[in-house]
């Protein structure tokens, strides 16, 4: 699975999808030693490759992945912090690893006692209870999911 996932990489290394730099960070992942989760390594790039000849294996192996389990976000229901960023850059209050969360995907804003969010134009949206949202209202026990990143408010 490592080599496929590798092979994968340099294609669209190769096709311009991926930066040198992004390859080579992708590459190591792919590449170290333990457990590796080949859908936080290549996972964004099936949206983006339109019917590549690996598209077949990755179908097939993603239906094997068990679905992950949902992060807690345990929100102040008094409004601290009024705002919190969420994705995968380190500026971001709440960094998410998948890599199917865009660098800035989405803000929460605390108003009054309610929280609302906010999807940032992510690449892969943002779904709520299963749907996609733009903005909206969270209440606690709602589902969140970032890209492939599940949240659970609390």
């Amino acid at each position: 699975m490592r080599d496929a996932v590798a092979r994968r990489l340099g294609v669209a290394h190769d096709a311009g999808l991926l930066s040198t730099e992004t390859y080579s960070m992708r590459l190591a992942w792919a590449l170290a030693p333990g457990l590796m989760d080949p859908d936080e390594v290549v996972g964004d790039l099936d949206a983006r490759t339109h019917g590549w000849v690996l598209r077949d294996w990755w179908t097939s192996t993603t239906q094997r992945i068990a679905p992950r389990k949902a992060i807690v976000l345990a929100l102040d229901w008094a409004g601290e912090p009024s705002e919190l960023q969420l994705g995968r850059s380190l500026a971001c209050d709440l960094v998410l690893t998948d890599t199917t969360v865009s660098r800035r995907h989405a803000r929460l804003i605390c108003r009054g006692g309610r929280w609302v969010l906010q999807d940032l134009g992510s690449r892969n949206g943002t779904k709520l209870n299963g749907r996609r949202v733009g903005r909206c209202e969270l209440r606690p026990g709602d589902e969140l999911l970032l890209g492939h990143a599940r949240l659970r408010v609390d």
